[in-house]
């Protein structure tokens, strides 16, 4: 079995954004030489999200409002009251969810109709990563 590892690097200039990275995941698999098996991607901070869905902007759009409506930026949060103000933040990654896992056929993401993978940012203006793990023959 082969295993492959990378990491992708953001900072994003806003405090949320939506980035669509299915190209650098499937580069990851590319050099990994894996036919057959699984990618993980994985959002390897607690305020950011890697998740699947259309790449459509007014769905996006749809993604950042619902979002604030559950979990409004200016709410008051206990989370805040140590220091931070991203209470928000960890909220909004609970309910995206933090990685995914893909199937890889033929060299290539199986995806379904639309599909891509998003890095999700939810307290953005600081660097953060995203991990790619592929495994497989």
């Amino acid at each position: 079995m082969k295993t492959y590892r990378e990491e992708l690097w953001f900072e994003t200039e806003t405090r949320r954004a939506y980035i669509n990275i299915t190209p650098q995941v499937e580069a990851a698999v590319k050099k990994s030489g894996v036919r057959e098996g699984l990618v993980l991607v994985n959002a390897m901070h607690i305020t950011a999200s890697v998740y699947i869905n259309d790449d459509e902007p007014g769905l996006l759009k749809d993604y950042d409002d619902f979002l604030e409506k559950l979990a409004p930026q200016g709410d008051r949060y206990r989370h805040n009251q140590t220091g931070e103000d991203n209470g928000d933040a960890h909220i909004k990654r609970q309910i995206m969810g933090r990685e995914v896992v893909v199937a890889i056929t033929d060299g290539r993401l199986d995806f379904g109709p639309w599909e891509q993978i998003f890095y999700g940012e939810f307290d953005g203006r600081r660097r953060k990563r995203v991990l790619i793990k592929v495994i497989g023959e």
